[in-house]
């Protein structure tokens, strides 16, 4: 292409913007290339795909960028007809699809997020670039009986609850449910602490509520048991009156098995 540029200013730079554009379309996309981002979950398995079917002259390039931006880490020759090269230390975790010349990453690590570059070499270059980020796994959230989180106007008429989970990672939050409707939220940024969120509850309450903790990606749910793990007996009259019934009733099922037991004696020895 001929460019003809007269010699003003405002049309030199024309010139000039013309003369980078068409520069940018014959590298193919080197600058300016969109980063797909791909999301995994640790010890599942993440393609990289290259979206595209292999001549027999292409050779293949994967590198990736977090111990060096030009360290390779996988190639693919296709004209050589060889197995494709793997580094040492990924060989357990990295493949090629001699096809499609796609990245494949199996029980994939907190260590394989980064930034991985393809580099596909034929009649023209070609590049791609993929941020991975892969998540730790989630723990089933815990919930317990908490006195100590109550607010003291309703300590008498409530159950005080808390929803733990342990070792969260990065852009994990726990939230809390009323049915569909979303009570509380708390989120966390760092890695391995715990994360907790407390929750009021009335003791007759027949609501169903759940605790839910999650990423990006997945979640789990541990759903609350009001009768179960908030019993009736709150405070210190409560208390006292749960651990008399609790007598009272212990007492009588000793006396009917004692009862039941010397019955049977006399019953045996009159038998013999």
């Amino acid at each position: 292409m001929t460019l003809i540029c007269l010699h003003t200013s405002l049309q030199n730079m024309v010139c000039v913007l013309a003369l980078v554009q068409l520069c940018l379309w014959d590298f193919n996309g080197v600058f300016g290339d969109e980063v797909k981002s791909v999301s995994v979950m640790e010890g599942h398995s993440g393609t990289l795909h290259t979206d595209t079917q292999l001549h027999t002259h292409d050779v293949i390039l994967w590198r990736f960028g977090v111990q060096s931006p030009d360290e390779i880490i996988a190639k693919l020759n296709r004209e050589a007809k060889t197995k494709p090269s793997i580094i040492e230390r990924l060989k357990n975790h990295v493949e090629i699809d001699d096809q499609t010349g796609s990245l494949i990453i199996t029980n994939i690590t907190t260590q394989h997020t980064g930034l991985y570059k393809l580099e596909m070499i034929g009649n023209t270059v070609q590049y791609k670039h993929f941020s991975v980020t892969v998540y730790a796994r989630l723990s089933v959230p815990v919930i317990i009986r908490v006195s100590s989180q109550c607010s003291s106007s309703s300590s008498s008429s409530c159950c005080c609850v808390l929803c733990s989970v342990m070792n969260v990672s990065h852009d994990v939050s726990v939230s809390w449910y009323k049915g569909k409707s979303l009570l509380s939220s708390i989120s966390v940024s760092d890695l391995n602490i715990r994360l907790s969120l407390p929750l009021e509850v009335e003791y007759q309450d027949t609501n169903t509520y759940r605790c839910v903790v999650n990423n990006p990606i997945t979640n789990l749910t541990q759903h609350l048991h009001i009768t179960q793990l908030c019993h009736t007996c709150s405070g210190s009259a409560g208390v006292h009156s749960c651990s008399f019934t609790e007598t009272v009733i212990r007492l009588v099922l000793s006396a009917v098995v004692g009862v039941a037991t010397v019955a049977v004696l006399i019953y045996d020895i009159r038998c013999k």
